[in-house]
Formats: structure tokens, sequence, C-alpha cells
């Protein structure tokens, strides 16, 4: 047994100035339930232990007096909780399951959507309107230019009126559903899921639909938003302070292994603030030093699903603001190699540079974009051949958004990085596949196109994508001089064809 003049003396001593008179009194005739001036201190742990009452008052007092104390006191929080389920798991490679649980409660939601829609649909006596097709014209399989205008020819003259006709109808089809322009817009959605970003849009269905967007609004905004930046704005000063520190190391394996753990773990922090879920396979495959990974492109966040698994030397246009801040970051701790894609010289240094790093056996793989511009990851565009002409050994990886839990497609000539991740942040989630496949060396007497063709098909028909042989340059620019000569060589040849058969006949 203590008294309470000996309790509120303790108290006095350990808060100081701190906890009022009148505030102190209160907590001590809280704790003197008999009223005889002694308290019983197992009573008074108990107490403690049970509410936390007079701990949480104190903590509160200081705070209230101590503006400070409030700031130092969240930050305290906000880097234990960040240390101990961020960077903790990150760097042993540990998951929660929290990402893989909220993803399948997703999956059964987005089921209910879809059933309510086709139940009222029913009650309507409509059929249900999807938006998402395959093309808006049913176009002919493929076939050659010359086949299809032979079948469209009534008679074998040199020039016939079937062929004016048959270039009206492509340039026809061309402007209505080309293969190009489509490739730089948002991926249709079969079915709503509740984004009004999406070619859906909110239709009100019903009351409980209309609840359940309400509360995914406030989901995503009041609750996942503001975690998911407060994520990236730690994982940025991480990556900003850790990367020069390792710089300082000299050439060797601690500066590699430290660099790796570096980028794992600033990636992972990334990968946690995009909420991204992501499945790898074929990891047996994955690509080794002294060799070149090419993937398809269709957001910057392409690098963080890849470097996540594994460390990479980057190459890449160089960028101003947020991009720039993190290139200049980034190659301090490792070899990566910035151009610009308008200077000439710089693609003869950068095709020196390849051929040096690859050379290196100590230097991780470099991870190249043949494609140069972000595609909608429903295709896949001309590669560009200077990546294949090195000579090493070229590891393919297909990389497959889910477009359902949010649009990772980024449009860079309608919004800048930072609202493009704020875009992506406030979406349900990024969901992704990516395959690993066998590494593949150019062929003797293979061009570097005719290898970086085979590359991109086999990246294509993993990944399910559209195979494209449109160069993704004309996101910006026009059709070149050279594209048009090609098709007018294609029709001359035609007629070459036709003209000779028709001699052969006479003879």
């Amino acid at each position: 047994m203590i008294s309470t003049a000996e309790l509120r003396e303790a108290m006095k001593k350990l808060l100081g100035q701190q906890v009022g008179h009148r505030d102190l009194e209160e907590i001590l005739r809280d704790i003197d339930l008999n009223g005889d001036g002694q308290v019983d201190f197992e009573e008074f742990v108990r107490m403690m232990s049970r509410g936390l009452f007079s701990v949480i008052l104190m903590t509160w007092t200081v705070c209230t007096s101590e503006p400070l104390c409030w700031v130092v006191l969240s930050l305290s929080l906000w880097w234990t909780l960040l240390l101990v389920f961020i960077i903790v798991p990150s760097v042993a490679g540990i998951s929660f399951g929290i990402r893989s649980l909220y993803m399948r409660a997703l999956l059964q939601i987005f089921k209910w959507t879809s059933s309510q829609m086709e139940i009222r649909a029913k009650e309507k006596n409509e059929e249900l309107y999807k938006p998402y097709s395959n093309g808006i014209i049913a176009k002919q399989p493929s076939l050659s230019l010359m086949q299809q205008q032979q079948q469209l020819r009534c008679c074998s003259s040199d020039c016939a009126f079937s062929d004016a006709l048959f270039f009206s109808r492509r340039a026809v089809e061309s402007i209505v559903d080309d293969e190009v322009t489509k490739c730089f817009s948002a991926q249709e959605l079969e079915n709503w899921n509740l984004l009004t970003r999406s070619n859906c849009r909110f239709r009100h269905i019903s009351l409980r639909l209309t609840v359940l967007w309400g509360l995914g609004l406030l989901l995503r905004y009041c609750l996942l938003l503001p975690l998911r930046v407060a994520l990236a704005v730690s994982g940025v000063p991480l990556l900003l302070v850790l990367t020069p520190l390792v710089s300082c190391l000299p050439d060797g394996a601690l500066h590699s292994g430290l660099s790796e753990k570096v980028h794992i773990v600033c990636y992972g922090v990334f990968v946690r603030a995009l909420t991204a879920i992501i499945t790898y396979h074929h990891q047996e495959n994955k690509p080794r030093d002294g060799g070149i990974c090419v993937a398809n492109h269709t957001t910057p966040i392409d690098i963080i699903i890849l470097a996540n698994d594994g460390c990479y030397s980057l190459v890449g246009q160089v960028h101003g603001g947020l991009m720039g801040l993190l290139q200049r970051a980034l190659v301090k701790a490792s070899s990566h190699i910035w151009f610009e894609r308008s200077e000439a010289k710089d693609r003869h240094l950068v095709a020196k540079r390849l051929g040096d790093h690859v050379a290196d056996k100590n230097k991780p793989p470099i991870l190249i974009f043949p494609e140069g511009t972000c595609i909608n990851n429903t295709s896949v565009m001309m590669f560009k051949k200077g990546s294949f002409e090195v000579g090493c050994s070229v590891y393919p990886v297909a990389i497959k958004y889910d477009p359902r839990f949010g649009d990772a497609f980024w449009n860079s000539s309608k919004c800048g990085i930072i609202s493009y991740l704020l875009w992506t942040m406030s979406s349900w989630a990024i969901v992704c596949s990516v395959w690993y496949l066998p590494p593949m060396k150019r062929e003797d007497g293979e061009s570097a196109v005719d290898f970086s063709n085979r590359v991109k098909s086999a990246i294509a028909a993993q990944g399910g994508l559209v195979d494209l042989v449109w160069d993704g340059a004309l996101k910006r620019s026009k059709v070149k001089d050279d594209l048009k000569k090609e098709q007018q060589k294609l029709y001359s040849k035609v007629l070459m064809f036709d003209r000779d058969l028709r001699n052969r006949n006479n003879i």
C-alpha cells in the first residue's frame, strides 16, 4: 500500500509542470477508490493496464501544451509502422497476404456487380450492353495485299476499278477502327469495375449498387489514397538517402550486394504504395548478369514491377521533374544509361555503353523497353533494333496487367507523371502477371530486325497481346514517307505479277 501523497509527489517529479494541479487531483481521486488516502499498488497497476486512462490523459496534456510533441509522436509512430510492416518484410521477402485477400474480395464484389447488372437488364427485357468488343469492323482474316486484291478483281486489267474500291475500303476502316490509334487510349472493360474513369462510367442500376459505389469511393480516396501517398513519400527519401551512401563504397562485391539490396527494398516500398499484386512465372528464366532483358512497355511502373524481383541497370531517355530526380539518384548506386533521344551522337554512345556493360559479367542485366513508348497493354508494337545488335543473350519478359482493378496505361501526352501516379493510387490496385521467357540468341545470318520481330512475337504470344508491325513513334509523329513508299511498292508488285501472269497465258 502507498499513500496518495507519495503517489502525488512521484507523478509531479515524473511530469514536472505539464499536468495541472486540478488534473492531477482528479487522477488521484479516481485511483483512491476507498477514499482512505491509501492506494493498493497492485490495484493501481491493474487499473492502468485495463483502461490506460491516466497515461492517455498525461499524453493528451503534454501534446496540447507542446504542439511539437504531436509532430514528433506522429512521425515516430509512422516510421515504426513503416519499419515493421514495410521495410522489414521487404528485406526479408515476407508477405502478410493482405493484398491477396483484398484482391479476392474485389473479385467477388465485381462478380456480384455484374450479376446485378444482368438481373436489372433481364427485368427490363433488354440485353445487357457491353461496350467491350474485339473490333468495330468485322475484318477479313489476315491476307497479303495481293491475295486481298485478287479476291476483288473481276478482270486481269493493269489497274482495275476494284483496286480503287479496295484502297478506299481500307482507308475507311483505318479511319473508323485503325490498329494504331486505339493502342494509345485506355483499354475497354467488359464489366463495370465501380470506377467512373472506365469506359462503362457510372450507371445507376439499383440503390444497393449505388451505395456500394459510394462506399468504394470513400475507401479509395479517404483511406487507400492517403496511405499510398504516405508510403510513396516515405519511399522517395529512402531512395534519395540510401543510394548516395552506397555510391561512397568502392566497387566490389560489397558495393554490388548493398546496391541490389537497397534497390529491392526501395522498390518493395513502391510496390506496396501502389498496392501492386504481382505474380511471377518461370522465375528460373530470370535475366542474369551479362544479358539484356526486353519487355513490353505500358507504364513507368513496369520498372518497379520487374525491379521488385531483381536488380537491373536501366536504359532510357533523360526526364525532368520527379522522374529526373529519381534518375539522378539511381545512377549514383548503379550503372544506368540515360540518353537524349533527339541527339544522334547519344545513340552511338549508348550502343557502345551497352556493349561495354554486357561484357562485364559483374554488372546486373540491362532492362530495355524496345517499343520506346507506352502502349495500352493490348498490343506489342515494333521493337527498335538497337537492343538486338549487341550480340548477347536476350531475356524476353511479358507483362500483362488486369484492367479490372485499374488502368495502368500512361498516356504521357495527356497527363504528367505526378497526375498519373495519383490517378493510379486512387484505383483499386495494380494487378499483373510477369512471364520470364527462355533466353534467345541471334541466329547465324539473322538480321537485327528479324531477331527483334522474333522476340516481339514470343512476348505477344505469351502475354496474349496483339503483335503489330507499326512503330510506336506514330503516337507523336506523322507516318514516314518510307512507309508510304513501301505500300506503293507492294501495289506495284501486284501489278507486275498480273502482267507477267497474263503474258504467260498469252504464250
